[in-house]
């Protein structure tokens, strides 16, 4: 029963590989060609929000989202969007809640490798190679470039996924907060529960399912930088301890 169940995990996961190449194919196009003009990204967003909807839910996974705020997300404000990261399908989320913000993701340098989706992926990301001091430190300046365009900015700040799967929530890293602060914009926080389980980075594991999303809060600049990372890492914990 064990070895079947794996046989049909490692189906589920091809069939990963080719619905992807599938979307990609599909909506790819679009997105090169209108993401040449920044002014346009807006647009190539509507098919980037498509294509995570359509593998998000095409893996046979849903979600539900639980609101722990009274606050609301306002359509003209410019947000820094984070939550904690433990699956290839946290990335799908954001662009799936945020249909009025066109999001810009800060992400690997390495995968730009990857044929057709990586042409598209250098276009609509900032990229950082987390070998590079230089590279790091020039994140800052793109996302501003970025925000300046109209984007709103998606941060994990766990900077990865920890190889020890045991750590419920990995330390923060400062980007998202510094740039938060530098920019005055407020950060979305979300704490994603069950994905790890669901749809692990053990390409044995994992199953469709639906997901629990809780919208912790919107945190203003108005603090330290500093604290403004202990505040999010402290609700996204206790989100996690309470509800996973």
């Amino acid at each position: 029963m064990g070895k079947l169940k794996k046989i049909l995990n490692y189906l589920w996961r091809g069939w990963l590989i080719i619905l992807a190449f599938v979307l990609t194919i599909s909506f790819g196009l679009p997105v090169y060609l209108l993401s040449y003009n920044k002014k346009n990204y807006k647009y190539a967003y509507k098919f980037i929000r498509l294509w995570c909807y359509g593998v998000f839910y095409g893996m046979g996974l849903r979600y539900e989202l639980i609101n722990l705020t009274n606050k609301k997300i306002d359509k003209n404000r410019q947000y820094v969007v984070i939550s904690n990261h433990t699956s290839i399908m946290d990335i799908m989320l954001p662009c799936i809640l945020f249909p009025d913000h066109p999001l810009c993701y800060v992400g690997k340098k390495e995968l730009e490798k990857i044929p057709i989706f990586g042409t598209i992926y250098k276009r609509i990301c900032v990229m950082v190679d987390r070998s590079s001091p230089k590279s790091r430190a020039d994140v800052y300046r793109r996302c501003a470039e970025k925000m300046e365009e109209g984007n709103s900015i998606v941060l994990f700040p766990e900077g990865g996924v920890p190889d020890d799967t045991s750590i419920v929530l990995d330390e923060f890293k400062d980007g998202a907060f510094t740039l938060s602060s530098k920019h005055n914009s407020p950060i979305a926080v979300f704490t994603i529960v069950g994905l790890k389980e669901i749809f692990p980075f053990n390409n044995s594991q994992g199953h469709p399912g639906k997901v629990k999303i809780y919208f912790n809060d919107i945190l203003e600049p108005v603090v330290s930088t500093k604290d403004l990372k202990l505040s999010a890492f402290e609700t996204i914990k206790k989100t996690l301890t309470e509800f996973s």
